[in-house]
């Protein structure tokens, strides 16, 4: 629906009062919490079972809000290339993030969805929201609200945005591309997901190379 504006009010207001929300994203469903928020961070890896050493990403609504994040080394045109869109951008992190996310790293993953309702949701909220996909650890991504039904009552709200994708196609499962662009000049792949071909050739049209090579 284009207008989900009650909705988001919603959803800003679950995260701002420290809770979970299920969210539709441009490749599978998510959980957010405000990135800022300590507790609410600890509540999603508790949540989904996960290993208290993998990261979390964090959304943004739009690559100018980047900036404040993380540190850039790569053009302005490079990052509005990519977003929004199924890639998340592994950055150098920068001060103005919530020491307690990913405290065991330097690096953060940067997600700006091509979903209106997630670019409007984090418009919303004061900081960054932290975002993983909405599933235990270590099971399938979940293309539809009643695949993770499991986890609606740790939840403080669910965002039902309909079916995502082709829930036949196992590639739609993929998640975003992950890629790793702190080293200057350079970019690693570090999940393929499901936008791996159109990523790279945008990655080396900017002469970035595979950071093997």
């Amino acid at each position: 629906p284009a207008d989900w504006s009650e909705a988001v009010e919603a959803a800003a207001g679950a995260l701002q009062a420290g809770g979970l929300v299920a969210v539709p994203t441009d490749t599978v469903y998510g959980v957010a919490c405000l990135a800022q928020d300590s507790a609410a961070v600890r509540g999603i890896y508790s949540l989904k079972g996960r290993n208290g050493a993998k990261p979390l990403a964090i959304c943004l609504g739009d690559v100018e809000r980047l900036y404040r994040y993380c540190h850039v080394n790569v053009p302005d045109e490079l990052l509005r290339d990519l977003l929004p869109g199924p890639v998340t951008l592994v950055l150098e992190r920068s001060e103005e993030l919530n020491k307690d996310l990913n405290p065991f790293t330097s690096l953060v993953g940067v997600r700006i969805p091509d979903h209106p309702f997630m670019r409007d949701l984090a418009r919303a909220c004061p900081g960054p929201l932290a975002l993983t996909s909405a599933n235990i650890s270590s099971q399938g991504s979940t293309l539809t609200v009643l695949e993770f039904q499991d986890l609606w009552p740790q939840l403080s709200l669910v965002i039902d945005g309909g079916p995502i994708g082709d829930i036949q196609s196992p590639e739609c499962r993929l998640g975003s591309t992950v890629v790793d662009l702190s080293v200057s000049g350079k970019f690693s792949i570090i999940r393929p997901g499901c936008a791996l071909t159109p990523t790279v050739e945008i990655l080396k049209k900017y002469g970035l190379v595979p950071e093997s090579s």
